[in-house]
């Protein structure tokens, strides 16, 4: 294998495992957000996780974060205003992402 395609392959490998986190990291901040609002909706055990995964498969939806934002806003209402769902929702992805980062090490 020459070297150009040994630097292909090294692209294509990292490539596909930042696709990779970056999906496990969406699907971590999905399930954190959806335990957040299930905590304000006074929900809690199986129901919040029930709850969460709801929210985890609303991502499926359509691309991007949007079809989240509105299932959790849609649910709580007057309960979060936007800028504190999309608050949340950026530092829930941090910390998804240190979560999944910290388990891979």
């Amino acid at each position: 294998m020459s070297t150009f395609d040994e630097r292909e392959h090294a692209f294509e490998n990292k490539f596909a495992h930042d696709a990779e986190m970056q999906f496990k990291a969406e699907a971590r901040r999905n399930k954190l957000l959806g335990l957040w609002a299930a905590g304000l909706l006074g929900k809690a055990g199986d129901e919040a996780n029930a709850y969460a995964a709801e929210v985890v498969k609303a991502d499926f939806e359509e691309p991007g974060d949007e079809d989240v934002y509105r299932k959790v806003a849609g649910d709580l209402g007057d309960l979060a205003d936007e800028k504190t769902i999309r608050k949340t929702m950026v530092t829930l992805m941090a910390e998804a992402k240190t979560q999944i980062m910290t388990e891979h090490d």
